[in-house]
């Protein structure tokens, strides 16, 4: 009977040694999907922040395609060409009612005056009928405001440069 036993305690130290080959190899092998998946981790964050990069690229690349310089810059031209010409009426009508009465009658009578005001005619847009204010300018009222113009056009392309440059 001792011998079984002695046979059984060789037998189970035989298979405890083989189960903890089996156990390492188990621990081995979980540390190395441990390692690959913490791998894998990285690599798709990588991934995702290169994706977004990509993304990110694109937009600007579309955006720097949709914008078109050339038409920006001529509007701000326009913008103030009209500018300078309103400003050059309000001095003219500044030194209207700041001088004395013949002073007035002299310079409206004045050929230089005439051949200014036929020039800024056909310099602005919608002015060439006699006798009328070109489109979106409104009259002076009697009261001395500060700027009492407006041009509805002018706004209208401020505003539109402000919603491109918002949109980028």
């Amino acid at each position: 009977m001792i011998v079984d036993f002695e046979d059984n305690a060789s037998s189970l130290k035989a298979q405890l040694e083989q189960q903890k080959g089996v156990v390492d190899n188990l621990v081995s092998n979980t540390r190395l999907l441990e390692s690959k998946i913490q791998e894998a981790r990285a690599k798709k964050d990588t991934l995702k922040a290169r994706a977004q990069s990509a993304k990110t690229a694109t937009k600007v690349s579309e955006m720097l395609g949709n914008v078109n310089t050339s038409s920006a810059l001529s509007a701000f031209e326009k913008m103030e060409e009209k500018v300078m010409a309103m400003e050059a009426q309000a001095e003219a009508l500044n030194q209207l009612t700041s001088d004395d009465l013949e002073g007035k009658f002299a310079l409206l009578e004045s050929s230089s005056v005439d051949d200014d005001l036929a020039k800024l005619k056909r310099e602005l847009p919608g002015a060439s009928l006699k006798g009328e204010l070109p489109a979106g300018r409104s009259t002076v009222s009697s009261s001395s405001t500060a700027f009492p113009f407006r041009d509805a056009e002018i706004e209208r392309e401020l505003n539109e440069l402000r919603r491109k440059a918002k949109e980028y």
